[in-house]
């Protein structure tokens, strides 16, 4: 019997006090499920490189807000944002010698690289809800001018999703901290996105995610981990540590580049920055404490927001 055929069937005998599940919400439920699986995935392979606490997020939203702009209907802007959080899933892949490397890489750790497009594409190939992300998680590494890979399609033979995030991947990539550069400022990243418009980028979604730059509604997402939670600062790596909303004063962090330990304490009253200072202890993590975990409350929080507008 196939899955709608066994959740549109009809009951036997119902009991009046026990009606039976809707098949749609069934559905909705299992899809969810999936999704929060998939999220899940990406977070851990996200979290083995330290220099990005936080990047799917911020491409994810990114990503939402430029579709918003752009005038695309709720459901689009919610598959992208959802492709836009799977995006590098493909790097489970990747040996931790290149993805973890701190300096430039060389052609062949570069060529290494470019394999994550494809190898994230067969990873959803035959999950249920490959059709929401797939085409962001293939299509994101493509170029206007035809330059990008894997596949090296150009102009509208990119589909739109693929566009949107490669867009939003590149300005993260630019605007956060890495082990051999500071990231530069917002409006140093928008210059240079603008100056690949037409070749790089697609130019009207270029110009609209400029419009969203110059009026100031990416600075709450740049250098930023969740809604409100900025990255805070390991003294020896930077701007690597990521403080979950869940948590509170007298709980650890870890930078997970050098292993330091910092407990969070409550800000001054009146203290600019964030509610929660992370302050080193001079310790370091175990290897139990440095163990990528996926952040479950922002996941479920994402797949609410996301899951539903997706289906509709």
């Amino acid at each position: 019997m196939s899955l709608w055929s066994f959740l549109t069937r009809a009951p036997a005998a119902p009991a009046p006090s026990h009606p039976a599940p809707d098949a749609a919400a069934i559905a909705a439920d299992q899809n969810q499920s999936l999704l929060a699986s998939l999220l899940a995935m990406a977070w851990v392979v996200e979290a083995r490189d330290p220099y990005t606490g936080g990047h799917l997020w911020r491409v994810s939203r990114y990503a939402a807000l430029l579709c918003e702009q752009a005038g695309s209907a709720k459901s689009v802007c919610a598959r992208v944002a959802i492709g836009a959080f799977l995006h590098d899933l493909g790097k489970v892949g990747i040996p931790d010698a290149v993805l973890r490397k701190p300096g430039p890489l060389s052609e062949e750790e570069y060529a290494v690289i470019r394999t994550h497009p494809d190898v994230g594409a067969r990873l959803l190939a035959g999950h249920p809800l490959a059709g929401w992300a797939l085409q962001a998680v293939h299509t994101h590494h493509e170029r206007l001018d035809g330059q990008g890979y894997p596949c090296g399609l150009a102009g509208d033979d990119i589909p739109y999703a693929g566009r949107v995030v490669a867009l939003c991947d590149a300005f993260d990539a630019m605007t956060s901290t890495r082990p051999y550069r500071a990231g530069m400022p917002v409006e140093t990243a928008l210059e240079r996105i603008t100056s690949g418009l037409g070749t790089q980028w697609d130019a009207a979604l270029g110009r609209s995610f400029v419009a969203l730059g110059s009026e100031g509604l990416l600075d709450h997402i740049a250098g930023h981990s969740d809604d409100g939670i900025p990255l805070q600062q390991c003294l020896m790596c930077g701007p690597t540590l990521v403080v979950r909303r869940e948590q509170r004063a007298g709980q650890t962090v870890y930078c997970r580049n050098c292993g330091g330990e910092h407990r969070l304490q409550a800000a001054s009253p009146g203290a600019d920055g964030p509610a929660l200072q992370a302050v080193p202890t001079g310790g370091r993590g175990t290897a139990a404490d440095l163990e990528p975990l996926a952040d479950m409350a922002l996941i479920e929080r994402f797949v609410r927001d996301s899951a539903a507008q997706a289906l509709a």
